[in-house]
Parts: C-alpha cells; sequence; structure tokens
C-alpha cells in the first residue's frame, strides 16, 4: 500500500513539470509530491516495524513455561547415572 503513495509523489512531480500550467496549480502539485514522498518514507517504516514484531500467539504464558521447566527437571533427574555410593557392593 505504501507504493501507492510513491507513486502519486512521481505523478504529482510530473504533472508540475507541465509548461501550461499556473504557478499555484505548480506549486500545489510539488508539495502534493513531497506530502506523497513523506507518507512513502512513514509506510515504508511502519510496514518494517510491523514486520519485525513478534507473534504475540506465541508468547508462552507464565504457567506453561513454569510447566516446561518442571517436565525438563523431571526428565534430567530420570536420565541422571546412579551414584557412587550405589555401586559400592559390585567387586572390584
Amino acid at each position: 500500500m505504501h507504493w501507492l503513495y510513491l507513486l502519486a509523489a512521481f505523478c504529482c512531480l510530473a504533472l508540475a513539470m507541465v509548461k501550461t500550467m499556473p504557478s499555484p496549480l505548480v506549486l500545489l502539485f510539488v508539495i502534493g509530491a513531497f506530502v506523497g514522498v513523506v507518507a512513502w518514507i512513514v509506510g515504508w517504516m511502519s510496514a518494517r516495524v510491523s514486520g519485525a514484531s513478534r507473534d504475540i500467539g506465541q508468547v508462552i504464558s507464565p504457567e506453561l513455561l513454569r510447566q516446561m521447566r518442571e517436565q525438563a527437571e523431571a526428565r534430567k533427574a530420570a536420565q541422571t547415572p546412579p551414584t557412587a555410593a550405589a555401586n559400592d557392593d559390585e567387586p572390584r
């Protein structure tokens, strides 16, 4: 959508270059071209900022984060090797 502002600015600039126009109309088209370029820059920056923002649907709730940590701790505790005290009854 912001590209349409740039296209409008170029059209205003092209119309301002027509030699048969009166001076106030040329001034109006030059101002229109300037406004179109500024609108294009603002729209372009807005599109870049909104494209880089995080999707709120992917944010993890604190409760879900706590559950995931507990599950990870449980898996880690289940995977730890037995301690050396448990292996004392083995012959050497």
